[in-house]
């Protein structure tokens, strides 16, 4: 299925929120180290509270990107946790606003 058909198939079913996945450790919860494994154990928190909701996920990559390999393996991971049926955004804009 594309991802064309996949967005229309959630909207059609009612499903019409973009959850942003642009997760900055400095804010992530108390609960959670500082690291770049966090990343991805706070993705799989939102993508589990949100999945019955989500028309699409969103990831920025910038905030995966700055740390380095690691990031971009918590942004891979965090894309094969979310389900195949929901469709998922890559975010590669840079410097158009503030986060």
């Amino acid at each position: 299925m594309t991802a064309v058909e996949k967005l229309s198939l959630r909207t059609e079913q009612g499903y019409n929120i973009c959850v942003g996945l642009d997760t900055d450790i400095s804010k992530l919860p108390h609960h959670f180290e500082k690291n770049t494994e966090s990343i991805y154990s706070f993705n799989r928190e939102i993508i589990d509270a949100t999945r019955d909701s989500a028309a699409a996920f969103k990831l920025n990559l910038a905030f995966y990107e700055c740390h380095g390999t690691e990031g971009l393996e918590a942004m891979r991971k965090t894309i094969e946790y979310i389900p195949e049926n929901i469709m998922i955004i890559g975010d590669a804009k840079r410097g158009d606003i503030g986060n």
